[in-house]
């Protein structure tokens, strides 16, 4: 027992400057992209929107909710463009978050799906195509109450219209219910899609963690 409590111990000792070190590795990279993120914006013309915090305070804040959660934790952004009005652009930045998000699911599943189809000798690509077109569209609209604004940015193009950044955060675990709602009610429009049901289901609830 003693022997094996030493064999721990020393483990433990060998261990600690290694993680150590990736710690403050792993810092160091996010204090460089904080600061190349914040000289970008300076040099682009960036500054906060809609807020009465600073942009430094409103990026140190997403970056550590985005550590907190960790890989459950997806970063977002949607971006209006030629916007004249900045409420409608806000919420044009929101619609095209929501979109790239749906786009996102959508092909993963795709992927996954027609690879293992393919793999059971079945040609299921064609088939789908109707199934993926809806679950994107449905993901768009369920996925909505899942989006998280964290903090917007906005510029002025010079000709009377403005850009608009939005970066949202998404709760993976959270969303995971969003897309099988948006699978569930995409499965019913496909005979092929109904058949595969269970299998498409497990696809989806892996989420983004199986590439």
């Amino acid at each position: 027992m003693k022997q094996k409590l030493l064999l721990l111990v020393l483990g433990l000792c060998f261990l600690a400057p290694t993680v150590n070190a990736q710690n403050k590795a792993l810092e160091k990279a996010r204090k460089k992209e904080y600061k190349q993120k914040m000289k970008m914006y300076k040099e682009e013309g960036w500054k906060l929107f809609a807020s009465s915090r600073s942009l430094d305070v409103a990026l140190l804040t997403h970056y550590d909710k985005l550590n907190t959660m960790g890989e459950d934790g997806q970063e977002i952004v949607g971006v209006a463009t030629k916007c004249r009005s900045k409420n409608v652009g806000r919420q044009m930045a929101l619609n095209n978050a929501c979109v790239t998000y749906a786009q996102q699911a959508g092909s993963k599943v795709k992927g996954r799906v027609v690879s293992d189809m393919q793999g059971d000798g079945v040609n299921a690509a064609g088939e789908f195509e109707k199934f993926y077109a809806a679950y994107e569209r449905l993901v768009d609209k369920e996925i909505r109450g899942e989006m998280k604004e964290s903090y917007s940015i906005i510029r002025d193009n010079g000709d009377g219209t403005f850009e608009i950044q939005t970066y949202f955060i998404v709760n993976e675990s959270a969303a995971s219910q969003a897309r099988l709602r948006a699978m569930e009610q995409a499965s019913k429009e496909t005979e092929m899609a109904q058949q595969y049901a269970k299998k498409i289901s497990d696809f989806v609830k892996e989420g983004f963690k199986q590439e």
